[in-house]
């Protein structure tokens, strides 16, 4: 039987492989595929619903390689940021 930690990480993989590789890497989200993730999937991000500078902003942020895509563990930082944002 899983634990609840070894469930909630087997969601966070889920998801992100529901959105990752739509268009291009299946291993990372690009752009459109990350801010369909987030709209779909984290409901409070409508309320902070960035303009395209600002979501542009979040991107550079993460994407800590610079590479245009957020990978895994670039994800996982935007989500312990996303729980601590205050």
């Amino acid at each position: 039987m899983a634990t609840p930690l070894e469930k909630c990480l087997a969601t966070i993989v889920a998801t992100f492989h529901k959105y990752s590789g739509k268009e291009g890497d299946k291993y990372k989200l690009n752009k459109s595929e990350m801010k369909e993730l987030l709209m779909n999937e984290l409901p409070a991000f409508h309320g902070t619903q960035p303009d395209g500078r600002e979501f542009q902003k979040i991107m550079n942020d993460l994407d800590h390689n610079r590479d245009q895509e957020i990978d895994f563990q670039e994800f996982l930082c935007f989500l312990g940021w996303w729980e601590h944002r205050g």
